[in-house]
């Protein structure tokens, strides 16, 4: 066996536990541990509550998951506010509800044994609320969980939150193009207002705008319509020991978009989608808009299932910098890092660390930066090239993947200064790679069953170990 490859099986053993230690029991006084980044980040804390706890059973909830309570949550969320902020309890039990409104201060905490069943009627999900769906802003049925413009807000709780969608599901084949049409003509926001079964754009679970210090922890959560927890527009974000365990069409697990400062640790993830997928916004919508999503740190976390385990795009629009993954475990998922876009996007990706990752039974590649992501229906190509740079790659054990490593850029934007240092992969196919420049490899085994190590075209400044790669 390559050495290092009997170096990377040790690596494998040590990070065993980083799976396990992902479904430890919800323990609020956990603490959450210094974040160490190669970028300039807060450190950040939970947010802190009053001590004052109010059951949603106070304010005429009922469980069995027969009764809607959608008035008993939003009583309760307002009694507890009014007082000054604290706890929301759902205690143990089925809870029936339609959408549930966060405001400021206010933990919803989830009771173990408490699940929230939420309502498929969609008509429960109105008034349209301002949201953004695949990188437009538009109004739209409100997400099942929802705040704008609140600071210190929290779900936590051992329970279960259960999104009830598959209503929603058979929506995606006929979701309106009319919104993306609006973003690119730059329609003025507050006219693009959808919410109509006819238009057919099916909400996110979790939807959380312009909100400061966020804390989701502990729970199970699945199910639901769209993207499952939706961050936009956001800062100071913790999601820490969340399952997310779903299906369905565009079930993403977690989408950052256009939000600074997240910390995702002890997560794990099963999902119809990818994993973690960090947004910015849709071609000339999300230039208009023009916010990245920065300082993000994942740590200590797993899937067994997902397009991709850490995956950035496609709507990059306004880019996407500061990203590091450490510390994590993949198995049975496409890829472990999947960087995608296309002609007529713009923005930047720019400063990605990938450290201390291992996978197994890999589906697609292990790594793939591509500029040539074409399942985008809705796109209209323009002259705006993304750019790609400054990617990291070091200590990764992955077997089982049809292809190692795939880079494809455009003949207009090479992507740029990407290293793989201490990575040993055993993959059907080596290295996949067009239109790149400044790619080295320190110290990697990458063993490939059949074709060339290295398949190259149009690839300029390739070393390997200081040495520049010959024909």
């Amino acid at each position: 066996m390559h050495p290092l490859l009997t170096r990377f099986a040790v690596l494998v053993a040590c990070l065993a536990p980083v799976s396990t230690c992902v479904f430890a029991a919800y323990d609020p006084t956990e603490p959450i541990a210094p974040i160490k980044a190669p970028f300039q980040m807060p450190q950040l804390q939970r947010p802190a509550f009053p001590a004052r706890v109010v059951t949603i059973a106070d304010h005429g909830a009922l469980p069995g998951g027969e009764v809607k309570n959608t008035a008993a949550f939003a009583a309760a969320i307002k009694a507890v506010a009014d007082a000054g902020g604290g706890r929301v309890l759902v205690p143990a039990g089925v809870w029936l509800t339609g959408p549930i409104h966060l405001v400021s201060n206010i933990d919803l905490h989830l009771a173990e044994g408490a699940v929230i069943k939420f309502s498929d009627v969609m008509e429960d999900y109105l008034p349209p609320v301002f949201v953004r769906v695949g990188g437009i802003e538009l109004y739209n049925y409100s997400p099942l969980i929802y705040a704008r413009g609140c600071e210190n807000i929290a779900i936590t709780g051992p329970g279960r939150l259960d999104g009830n969608a598959a209503a929603w599901w058979n929506w995606k084949s006929r979701e309106t193009r009319e919104s993306f049409a609006m973003g690119s003509a730059g329609v003025p926001v507050e006219k693009r207002v959808f919410g109509t079964r006819e238009a057919a754009i099916r909400p996110s679970f979790i939807g959380l705008v312009e909100c400061k210090n966020i804390l989701l922890e502990g729970f199970t959560i699945g199910g639901g319509p769209n993207w499952t927890i939706h961050p936009i527009y956001s800062e100071n974000i913790i999601v820490r020991r969340v399952n997310v365990d779903t299906d369905g069409p565009n079930n993403d697990g977690l989408d950052p978009d256009s939000c600074r400062n997240v910390l995702i640790e002890y997560c794990s993830f099963s999902t119809g989608d990818d994993c973690v997928v960090l947004k910015s916004g849709y071609d000339q919508d999300g230039r208009r808009v023009g916010r990245p999503t920065e300082n993000v740190v994942m740590r200590h976390s797993s899937s067994k299932r997902g397009h991709g385990g850490l995956v950035i795009g496609s709507e990059m629009s306004g880019s996407v910098r500061n990203v590091y993954m450490h510390d994590c475990d993949f198995e049975g998922t496409d890829r472990v890092l999947r960087i995608k876009s296309r002609p007529g996007r713009g923005g930047v990706v720019e400063n990605v660390w990938v450290e201390n990752v291992t996978a197994r039974d890999l589906q697609r590649e292990v790594v793939i930066l591509n500029m040539d992501y074409t399942s985008d229906p809705n796109a209209v190509v323009d002259t705006h090239p993304p750019v790609f740079r400054n990617i990291h790659v070091k200590k990764v054990a992955a077997s089982g993947a049809p292809v190692a490593i795939r880079i494809t850029g455009m003949d207009t934007s090479f992507i740029e200064n990407v290293s793989f240092e201490d990575v040993a992969i055993v993959a059907e196919r080596g290295v996949i790679a067009s239109f790149a420049k400044d790619i080295s490899f320190v110290r990697t085994a990458i063993t490939q069953a059949k074709g060339e190590r290295f398949e190259l075209k149009s690839v300029t400044g390739l070393t390997v170990d200081g040495k520049p790669l010959t024909p």
